[in-house]
């Protein structure tokens, strides 16, 4: 008995097709929930609230499996909650994907011979907005296809009016409270998209390059360094050694000539040089390398500038004029002409960040941007989590969560694009610098100009947890929904977008952290544990599935996979094996109706249900115990599991079947059971409904006359428990299983009917030797039974009348060839195994190989004897 069986349903349907086609059932159903409002949210409800924020897709995305992975996680858990009677809000939107939406603008704009400074700025950023309009946002309906459960009425963007103003707000008290500065830096810069670009926008792949070694300097005061990057050369304005070496202390201090230039450069001792690494020295360029930038600000080194934004270079000589990688050919050539050349090693395959838009190789550069001071933010995010505000789930992704914020860098936030949050700080004709808040007046006048650069996107989706909540006006939704309960994400932006938002949201909120727990996942890869990429050939296109085999299959083997932080293997057969269990779902549950399983009226009395309507109950609130507990530990992939086996096995595979002799024989007895799994397909179907959310609801709302599944009740756990029953069926299905084999195993057909005798006196299987029976295809004994077998199981006995069933004479040839088959199996791997010299030079999993090839071999041994010596006599 469950909790939900107080419940007074209206009057059922009971009519459904006889296959379950999920393109005419999906679509529909999902608009009919929108239509009715399930999945909004009411700010002024008295229910105790439950928020999730969507992480938001670029508008310039489409659905990928990453997406169908993360949706089906978050809209399992609101799913839950909205039916356990939480006031539900899965918070949906965009992000403006600064560099991504306009690369894709310009290059519409590159088709019709133009590009962005042809139409300047302010059209620009229309032509965008126009495309957004018409083109962006496809996202949004195939997560309609998924079936997310999001409050379309609040869906936002982060250019709109109110998150722009959010943007605008938290800058202007960040600037006032001396968090962001303007400073000359090393940043990543993009020559394709000439702009800066984060670090979460910089991928790493090994390339083949070249290590050129060279020497500096004349005579005894020459040293050499190597580089993979000689163009930069032109810019080094130093040499540093450990100060420890020995080998260079009588240089350090001294000035040495630069090659190919009219320079000398001084050598300087640090300590970030490694001593044991090359030559233990290196050349210092602070304009174009980030270790060499900080070794430049603690020795007081010039930073030479000789490159420009496109990488060209830019230093006066012989190779002004040269894009970097002809200068590198042009500079190594011209030190080998001069003797400088001690080695060079080609190709050299090394680490080489490339920009994740274009995959242009990143250049380091000194630039003038905008940067969050991020050291007390970084701090406040990371005392947050060790005090225990916020959990993060699974446990151990704290350590990378601290070795973050406890080492993070001060944040480049501004970006040389057109499209994004444009830095509200004004300059005067005079050196003035105005930052602007919302409510305030911009100067004007002759000689006052905004800032150029935008913001950087993640700033923007940094505040997303709030922002999108009318911050930052004190709005009725910001008092329910914030802090948000849970943040569902992956682990790889655990730094970079994670750690952003919990920065912003305990400044903007005073010391209140956006969510009470971040939840991560791993990545979705291919089923052999391959990263899902294009150019490997295995990416794939979630609708293409969706397609194939309903919303409902994809979403549970996605779901099914979901471990805490461990990546999904996935592969289109396990999908179709979730297809397999929806038909199965819709097929058991067809048949119940038809045989009138019913949810009217109150569950009878325990103690009027047969043992196995006690069994099923009994299981049933087990099972619901169970899948809560995995849901509060995000568990997916266990709650995914325990009801897959308990609908497919427990209730599909045994109690149906078991009760069909029950419904064949009519009376109190049938409508007991008709009744008790009327209740356990009621519970089941809400358990996974979360989950497989289309069909659970069909076949619900047929079941009870309900008017949805998305707003039923979550069933309770009752406590109700039959341990007694919970034997007693265990020992019938030992029972069946075990003839079930051994009529196997004698090669009988599953349908071929035998003659049987089952002494049952003294075991509770007496009242269910008609259920065994039929499963068992046992037919009545009858005069001419002659027992040829016979098996005791868990104390009953079933003697079996094989004659005439199966050739006995062919049947023992058969497995006289199989025997004698496996014992030369395992003649052979003993005979491996026991030779000394061959274990000696085997590799190690060979020999396991061959282990396990004898132990599969003694298996077989035993499994082949027994089966002859149950063979009646030829």
């Amino acid at each position: 008995m469950t909790e939900n069986a107080q419940q007074q349903p209206p009057a059922p349907h009971t009519e459904l097709p006889t296959q379950y086609a999920p393109a005419d059932v999906e679509g529909p159903l999902y608009e009919r929930w929108v239509e009715r409002g399930y999945f909004e949210a009411d700010a002024k409800s008295d229910k105790p609230p439950y928020t999730i924020v969507i992480p938001p897709p670029n508008v310039t995305g489409s659905l990928h499996l990453g997406h169908a992975f993360e949706h089906t996680l978050i809209d399992a858990l609101t799913r839950r909650k909205r039916m356990q009677g939480f006031e539900t809000l899965w918070q949906p939107g965009m992000d403006h994907a600064g560099i991504a939406t306009q690369n894709v603008v310009e290059r519409e704009l590159g088709k019709e011979g133009k590009s962005r400074h042809d139409l300047g700025r302010e059209a620009f950023v229309e032509r965008v907005w126009q495309w957004k309009g018409e083109s962006g946002g496809q996202i949004s309906g195939q997560m309609r296809r998924l079936g997310d459960g999001v409050a379309w009425s609040r869906e936002r963007f982060t250019m709109d009016e109110g998150l722009s103003q959010a943007v605008q707000t938290i800058f202007k008290r960040l600037y006032d409270d001396e968090l962001i500065y303007r400073a000359e830096r090393i940043i990543n810069w993009c020559p394709r998209c000439l702009t800066a670009i984060s670090d979460i926008e910089v991928e790493y792949q090994d390339d083949d390059g070249e290590l050129v070694s060279m020497k500096y300097g004349e005579g005894d005061d020459t040293i050499v360094v190597a580089t993979t990057r000689a163009e930069t050369m032109l810019g080094d304005t130093a040499v540093a050694v450990h100060p420890d070496d020995e080998r260079y202390k009588h240089l350090v201090g001294k000035e040495i000539r630069l090659p190919l230039t009219d320079r000398f450069i001084p050598v300087v001792a640090d300590t970030h040089v490694d001593p044991e690494f090359g030559t233990g020295a290196v050349k210092v360029t602070p304009a174009h390398d980030p270790n060499d930038f900080e070794i430049g600000q603690r020795h007081n080194l010039p930073s030479l500038t000789v490159m420009d934004e496109h990488a060209v270079i830019t230093a006066h000589g012989p190779f002004q004029g040269l894009d970097r990688l002809e200068a590198r050919s042009a500079i190594v050539a011209a030190l080998r002409a001069d003797g400088r050349i001690v080695a060079e090693k080609r190709p050299y395959v090394h680490s080489v960040g490339h920009c994740s838009r274009c995959k242009t190789t990143i250049e380091p550069r000194l630039s003038m941007q905008w940067w969050v001071k991020v050291g007390p933010l970084a701090k406040a995010a990371g005392d947050a989590v060790r005090d225990g505000r916020v959990k993060i789930h699974p446990q151990e992704m704290e350590k990378r969560y601290f070795d973050w914020v406890d080492n993070l860098h001060d944040w480049c936030i501004s970006r040389q694009l057109w499209w994004g949050h444009r830095i509200p700080v004004w300059y005067g004709p005079n050196g003035e610098v105005v930052c602007v808040g919302p409510d305030e007046e911009a100067p004007a006048g002759e000689g006052w100009h905004q800032d150029t650069d935008v913001l950087d996107t993640w700033f923007s989706s940094g505040l997303w947890p709030f922002s999108t909540l009318g911050w930052p006006e004190q709005t009725e939704s910001l008092a329910k929904f914030y802090p948000n309960s849970v943040l569902v994400t992956g682990y790889d932006i655990l730094f970079f977008w994670v750690a952003r938002m919990m920065m912003f949201g305990l400044y903007a909120m005073d010391g209140t952290p956006p969510f009470h727990t971040i939840a991560l996942h791993g990545m979705v890869r291919d089923q052999f544990g391959k990263k899902m990429s294009k150019s490997f050939g295995n990416a794939v296109n979630p609708l293409d599935w969706m397609d194939k085999y309903g919303s409902d299959a994809l979403r549970f083997t996605l779901a099914r996979g979901a471990n805490p932080g461990v990546d999904v293997p996935i592969g289109e057969d396990w999908v179709q094996g979730s297809r397999n269990f929806a038909n199965k779902i819709w097929n058991a549950t067809r048949f119940a109706l038809m045989n009138g399983a019913t949810v009217e009226g109150p569950l009878p009395d325990p103690s009027a249900m047969s043992a196995t309507d006690r069994w099923i109950l009994s299981r049933l609130n087990s099972v619901v115990a169970e899948v809560d507990a995995f849901y509060e530990d995000f568990q997916f992939a266990k709650l995914s599991d325990a009801l897959f086996h308990f609908a497919w096995d427990e209730v599909f595979d045994w109690y149906v079947e078991l009760s069909k002799t029950t419904f064949q024989a009519g009376g109190e007895a049938a409508e007991v059971s008709k009744r008790v799994l009327g209740e356990v397909l009621d519970v089941t179907l809400k358990l996974l409904h979360p989950v497989v959310p289309f069909v659970t609801e069909t076949l619900w709302t047929t079941l009870t006359g309900g008017e949805s599944i998305v707003v039923a009740e979550w069933p309770v756990d009752s406590g109700f428990r039959d341990a007694a029953a919970e034997r007693e069926i265990e020992n019938l299905q030992s029972v069946v299983t075990e003839v079930r084999r051994f009529r196997a195993d004698q090669g009988l057909q599953p349908g071929q009917r035998v003659p049987a005798r089952l002494e049952l006196d003294g075991t509770p299987f007496a009242a269910h030797e008609a259920a065994i029976r039929q499963l068992l295809r046992l037919q009545p004994e009858g005069e001419a039974f002659s027992a040829t077998a016979t098996l005791p199981v868990a104390g009953a006995t079933v003697a079996l009348d094989l004659s005439g069933t199966i050739d006995v004479a062919a049947e023992r040839k058969r497995l006289a060839k199989d025997l004698a088959a496996a014992e030369k199996e395992k003649a052979q791997a003993s005979a491996k195994l026991g030779n000394e010299a061959f274990l000696a030079k085997a590799p190690d999993n060979v020999v396991d190989k061959i282990r396990t090839r004898l132990a599969k071999a003694d298996e077989d041994i035993a499994r082949i004897q027994s089966q002859l010596e149950r063979l009646p006599q030829a």
